[in-house]
Formats: C-alpha cells, sequence, structure tokens
C-alpha cells in the first residue's frame, strides 16, 4: 500500500456517507491518498476498509464533529502544518426544513457553524498552506438553491449563497497563485440529507433528482476542466456566464456618489 501518492492526500470533511463517500471513492481511484473526517467513525472505518481493498493508497480516518470549535482548529492546524494534503474537500453540511419564522434556533446555529464557519476555517487554513506552495486545490460543495433562494428553506439557501460567494472570492484571491478553486452546485441529489433535514427525497419529480455517483462524477469533470462553478445539471455552460455577465453589468452602477433619480423627491 502506497504511503506517498504523487497527488497527495485529499481531506474529505463529511466523508461517512453520501457525496463525501462517493468522492472518496473517486479520488482514491485517481491515486489520492484520503483523510476522511465526520462524527460516525465506525462508518468512517468501513469505508476506509473497503477503499483500501480497492485502490492502493493510504487512507486515514479522523472522527470529528465540525459544529464544535476545538475539532474544528485540530483540523485547521492539521491543514497548515501536512504538507502532504493537497485537497480539501468541503462537503459537510446540513439542510434545514422549517421556515425561520418557526425555526429552532439552536438547529439554525448548528447549520450556520457547519455549513459556513467551518467551511471558511478550513478554507481559510488551506488556502494559506496552498499559496504558500503554489499548488493544491479547495472544492467546496454549494448548491443550486441561491439561485432560485424564494423556494427554499431561508438560513439553508442563504449558508449555500455563502459557500458560492466565498469560493469565487477565493479565487479573485489566490486562483492566480497556482490553487484551484472550484464550487460545485448540485441539484437534488439522493443522500441522507433530505431525511435528517425532515423532507422525503421520493416527493420530488423523478426527473428532478440525480443520483449520487452520477453527480460527483460530473462535478470531477467540471473540476478537470477548471470550472471555476460547476452547475452537474446544467446543459450549456454558457447559460452560466450569461448570468455572470449580467452580474457584472451592474458593477460601474452598484457605487456612485448621488442616488438614481428615481429615488430623488421633489425639492430634494
Amino acid at each position: 500500500m502506497s504511503t506517498n501518492s504523487t497527488l497527495g492526500t485529499a481531506l474529505i470533511t463529511g466523508a461517512s456517507s453520501g457525496i463525501g463517500a462517493t468522492y472518496a471513492d473517486r479520488l482514491a481511484k485517481r491515486g489520492f491518498d484520503l483523510l476522511l473526517v465526520a462524527r460516525d467513525q465506525a462508518r468512517l472505518e468501513t469505508i476506509a476498509s473497503d477503499l483500501r481493498a480497492k485502490a492502493s493508497v493510504k487512507v486515514e480516518v479522523l472522527k470529528a464533529d465540525l459544529t464544535d470549535a476545538t475539532d474544528v482548529a485540530g483540523l485547521e492546524q492539521r491543514l497548515r502544518e501536512d504538507a502532504s494534503i493537497t485537497l480539501l474537500l468541503n462537503n459537510a453540511g446540513v439542510a434545514l426544513s422549517t421556515p425561520l419564522s418557526q425555526a429552532n434556533l439552536g438547529e439554525v446555529d448548528r447549520l450556520i457553524q457547519l455549513n459556513i464557519v467551518a467551511l471558511t476555517h478550513l478554507s481559510s487554513a488551506a488556502a494559506g498552506a496552498f499559496a504558500a506552495k503554489g499548488a493544491g486545490a479547495i472544492i467546496n460543495i454549494a448548491s443550486v438553491v441561491p439561485m432560485i433562494p424564494e423556494r427554499f428553506n431561508a438560513v439553508y439557501a442563504a449558508s449555500k449563497a455563502y459557500v458560492l460567494s466565498l469560493t469565487q472570492s477565493l479565487n479573485a484571491e489566490i486562483g492566480e497563485k497556482g490553487v484551484q478553486i472550484q464550487a460545485v452546485m448540485p441539484g437534488a441529489t439522493r443522500t441522507e440529507i433530505w431525511e435528517r433535514s425532515g423532507l422525503d427525497i421520493n416527493a420530488f419529480p423523478a426527473e428532478m433528482v440525480m443520483d449520487v455517483n452520477e453527480m460527483v462524477d460530473a462535478a470531477l469533470s467540471g473540476f478537470d476542466q477548471k470550472e471555476l462553478v460547476t452547475i452537474p445539471s446544467l446543459p450549456n455552460a454558457a447559460d452560466w456566464q450569461t448570468f455572470v455577465n449580467a452580474r457584472l453589468a451592474l458593477g460601474p452602477n452598484l457605487s456612485l456618489k448621488h442616488a438614481a433619480d428615481r429615488y430623488k423627491t421633489t425639492g430634494a
């Protein structure tokens, strides 16, 4: 079994099931050593054992709760000090289905800690380490929900909008320093997150729900194509660029000395 992959080590959060476990399988097949992070050590050990049997790579398991600041700090330190880590996959996340006006704010805080705070801390640590050596990659699992936030839980949609925005800004900061950045924006994907959030994935029209294997394979294809933003179900990449261009076209008028004429009152 190799302990020094030429591709380095991929640190995957939320690696015990769903998207994270599928990425672990694909990255192991590509030749990455793995550092699998999640709360459920037993499931991690099972996945790790299977991967070791299928691929000649090193697989390390690390139990951590990313809603716990101490656990997050430990991972930050690992990212800063372990030069073998070349890829960070920020996959761990949670969803909510309750309207904000009726939400359990403890659950809201947990979502923010996991989807935003932990992801930010780990991205910062990885960005510093990778930029310093001029190599590495950060993949952030976002969602398509920021494109239509009116249809989804307010906090979840906002958290994924944050992930998208952070990825875009981070790319502007270090994308020219040899670090590849990608935001993956899946639609409905068949994983355990739905059941955990109190939603029934089977209530969605079948044509809207993607198999997790197909989603991850598409995301990795986008990664290979050096896409900053990958929407696995989007047929035409030019549609996303049109959206970006429309946003950028607002730029010249977003910050001016005077208010627009339509906001001026008589006598002003």
